[in-house]
C-alpha cells in the first residue's frame, strides 16, 4: 500500500502530461507530492527522510520549472535525486556500522558482512548510473520520451535490478533443510 502511494504522484505528472504539457504536469507533481507526504504524515505519523529530501527537490526544480518557464529543471531533479541516493549508499560502505542495504533488508535476511557491502555497492552504482541515463535521455531526446522514461523506464529498470539482486542473493539464503 505505501509503495503505491508514492507512485500516485509519479502517475499523475503521466497523465497531466500526456494531456496538457510538462508546466501542467509539473504543477500537478508538486501538489501531489505534497499531499503524499502530509498523508502518509497523517496515517502513519512518521514520514521518511528520502521523501522529505525528495519533496523538497520537487518543491524547488518544479518551482524554478513553473517560474523560469524550463522544463530543465523539473528533468534534473531525477538526476539529482538518485546521485543523492547513490552517494547515501556510497558513503554508507565507510560511515556507520552497517551499510544501507543492510540497515534496509538486514531484518528479514541474513547475509556475510562483505556481501553486504558488495551489494550495497551495487545499489550505489544503479543509481548513480540511473543518473547518468536520465541525462541521456534528458539530452538526446524528446520531453515525450523523457516522460515515458522516467514514469516507465526507471521503474522497469528497477524492477529488474531488484530480480537480478535477487539471483545475487539467492545462494546466500538458507534452505529450510538447514
Amino acid at each position: 500500500m505505501k509503495q503505491l502511494i508514492e507512485f500516485i504522484p509519479v502517475i499523475l505528472f503521466f497523465i497531466a502530461f500526456k494531456l496538457y504539457d510538462i508546466y501542467t504536469a509539473t504543477a500537478v507533481v508538486i501538489v501531489a507530492t505534497t499531499i503524499q507526504v502530509i498523508f502518509t504524515w497523517f496515517k502513519y505519523k512518521k514520514v521518511e527522510t528520502m521523501q522529505l529530501i525528495t519533496l523538497g527537490l520537487i518543491l524547488v526544480m518544479g518551482s524554478l520549472t513553473l517560474y523560469l518557464q524550463d522544463e530543465q529543471f523539473i528533468k534534473w531533479k531525477l538526476t539529482i535525486i538518485e546521485w543523492l541516493f547513490g552517494i547515501a549508499f556510497l558513503g554508507s560502505q565507510f560511515l556507520g556500522k552497517k551499510p544501507f542495504v543492510e540497515r534496509m533488508m538486514g531484518a528479514s535476511l541474513e547475509l556475510p558482512s562483505l556481501v553486504w557491502k558488495r551489494l550495497n555497492l551495487i545499489w550505489a552504482t544503479f543509481f548513480i548510473s540511473i543518473g547518468f541515463i536520465n541525462i541521456y535521455v534528458m539530452k538526446n531526446y524528446n520531453t515525450s520520451d523523457w516522460v515515458t522514461f522516467k514514469t516507465f523506464g526507471v521503474p522497469g529498470l528497477m524492477l529488474v535490478f531488484i530480480l537480478v539482486q535477487m539471483i545475487f542473493i539467492y545462494k546466500y539464503i538458507p534452505t529450510t533443510e538447514e
